[in-house]
């Protein structure tokens, strides 16, 4: 067993859940393989110490009947995104870190992710002075009533129609809604 915080276990977790996966379009097969190609650096792939880029973990939270989306407006770049951010080295897994990084941005208890990724998207950020952020995204359900807070990584959070997302949105968050929407689909019927 890897010692208390290394990312190990993240990092195995990660390179058998994107060798496994079927990605969801023609730009995330190619962002999966190029997420392949960091995670051959190891575990520090997963950690933000990591110049030239790491692993997040993002959520589109869907309320129960999949007619809304929670979006956050993010205090950094002013944009609607989804939830989510970097790993821990206490993550097991890249679903939990999705669920983890949800769970605290919403503050909704008894979300649950759906442990297949929906997409991964790869974008520049300021981390360690200009990273890159391999970005895997997941669908994750919120309970019935579920109330959001805002948190301090938020200017405001908000659900929303899914085809009626607001503005200014980041790049990337729109290809989330159909894959989860079919997330949503299979956990209804399965």
């Amino acid at each position: 067993m890897p010692a208390p915080g290394t990312f190990a276990d993240l990092h195995a977790d990660a390179t058998a859940l994107l060798t496994g996966w079927t990605p969801t379009s023609a730009a995330a097969r190619t962002a999966r393989d190029r997420t392949l190609d960091l995670l051959a650096a190891g575990p520090v792939a997963m950690s933000r110490a990591h110049r030239p880029g790491h692993v997040t973990a993002s959520a589109l939270v869907l309320d129960a009947t999949g007619e809304r989306v929670l979006l956050c407006l993010h205090g950094k770049f002013h944009r609607w995104v989804q939830l989510g951010g970097h790993c821990e080295a206490g993550d097991r897994t890249l679903a939990a870190a999705a669920l983890r990084e949800s769970t605290e941005e919403s503050g909704i208890a008894g979300l649950v992710v759906d442990p297949t990724p929906i997409d991964i998207d790869i974008h520049p950020v300021s981390c360690q002075g200009g990273s890159l952020h391999h970005d895997v995204r997941f669908a994750v359900f919120a309970p019935a009533g579920a109330v959001a807070r805002v948190s301090d990584e938020s200017d405001a959070l908000g659900w929303f129609p899914p085809e009626r997302l607001p503005a200014p949105l980041a790049d990337g968050t729109v290809q989330l809604v159909a894959p989860a929407l079919a997330a949503l689909a299979r956990r209804s019927t399965g």
